[in-house]
């Protein structure tokens, strides 16, 4: 994991990483207090972020039995995200590690830097179940650092050789890197490819999601992964109003996912979790003050949008999804999905809905 340029900042007691420390540098084991950080580096690649490696305990996650995700297992080999969307979910697990939920959750990344190693253990234990394991349903595989740490082909390979169904949820066109390596692990395992694409406006994607790909590149990427026969799915969210619920965003929006060969979308509106309210806010006050009291009053009691609203976009949303030929099986608002069992049949797996981004599993553990 060596990067050009880099500066190490320092490494946390008994990890038997060096102890050189960046000038003004706080050390990482104050900042964090584990004992599995190995060390935190900078790279001029990345300006004003820093990457926290620490070795991992586990790989594999289990998500709690009251879920509603139509899966029981999740990996996340990073925690935080460059990609810096206002909205994100997310952004509440920062305060964990007493580091905020706003700049620090954008420039402040977890990696955990020996995943696959841990997870080619985990998946060989004959008591592994070889149900689907979900990733990207927390924070994003596929985001910048994955270039430099490059963990995914080990996760995808030891999930694939170990007979593991697996779905991957991102907003990153560094997945065109693995697709090879996907469609290979597809001849054994059930794959399931879906790009997270909410904004089809290149001013506004940019200022509200300023860390991720273009709209274009991520189209892209859904019509690299057709290309070689995946059933990809798009996810249409949030959808956020009175700035992509227009019925002239919405229609550019479908046509085109549909040119780019996906199969179906999924499409959820906004929801402000405590943590993602606030920073979203910060923005909007920024960007679009004239929205500000109306988003006020619409997430003032509940973390998602009204049912009112909800019906609204569902009534302008779905004769659209049905003019493009995009309906699957989830595209209904917060669809909630039983749980079944990913890993026997084929069958199972290709038809349960994929709805990862809708109400995350939580992550009570850090590593």
């Amino acid at each position: 994991m060596r990067w050009n340029q880099q500066s190490a900042l320092g490494s946390a007691p008994g990890s038997g990483a060096g102890t050189e420390t960046g000038t003004g540098a706080a050390p990482p084991a104050e900042l964090f207090g584990v004992k599995g950080l190995v060390r935190s580096v900078r790279t001029p690649e990345f300006a004003d972020v820093t990457f926290h490696e620490v070795l991992a305990k586990s790989a594999l996650n289990k998500v709690p039995a009251a879920s509603s995700m139509p899966f029981t297992w999740t990996i996340n080999p990073y925690r935080e995200c460059s990609h810096a969307c206002v909205y994100c979910f997310a952004r509440s697990t920062h305060r964990y590690l007493d580091l905020d939920s706003g700049e620090d959750f954008d420039r402040q990344v977890i990696v955990k830097v020996n995943t696959p190693e841990v997870l080619t253990a985990e998946v060989a234990k004959p008591k592994w179940s070889r149900e689907l394991v979900a990733l990207g349903t927390n924070t994003d595989p596929y985001q910048r650092a994955e270039g430099r740490y490059s963990l995914m082909p080990g996760i995808i390979t030891a999930l694939a050789e170990h007979g593991t169904p697996m779905s991957v949820l991102t907003k990153g066109t560094l997945l065109r890197r693995d697709l090879p390596l996907l469609a290979r692990a597809d001849e054994e395992v059930d794959v399931e490819i879906s790009m997270s694409i909410a904004v089809y406006d290149d001013a506004l994607q940019q200022t509200v999601e300023p860390g991720t790909p273009t709209t274009t590149a991520r189209l892209a990427t859904v019509r690299a992964a057709a290309n070689l026969g995946f059933n990809v799915t798009v996810f249409l969210m949030p959808v956020m109003p009175k700035l992509t619920d227009s019925m002239e965003h919405l229609d550019t929006a479908l046509r085109a996912v549909k040119e780019a060969g996906a199969s179906r979308v999924v499409y959820g509106a906004l929801h402000l979790r405590p943590g993602a309210r606030e920073w979203f806010f910060e923005w909007l006050e920024r960007e679009h003050p004239e929205l500000l009291t109306r988003y006020r009053r619409m997430y003032a009691k509940s973390s998602y949008a009204s049912k009112e609203y909800r019906a609204w976009l569902s009534r302008r949303i779905n004769p659209l999804i049905d003019k493009y030929d995009l309906r699957g099986s989830a595209d209904d608002d917060y669809p909630m999905t039983k749980r079944g069992s990913r890993a026997q049949s084929g069958a199972a797996t290709s038809n349960m809905p994929l709805v990862a981004s809708l109400t995350p599993p939580p992550q009570e553990a850090l590593f």
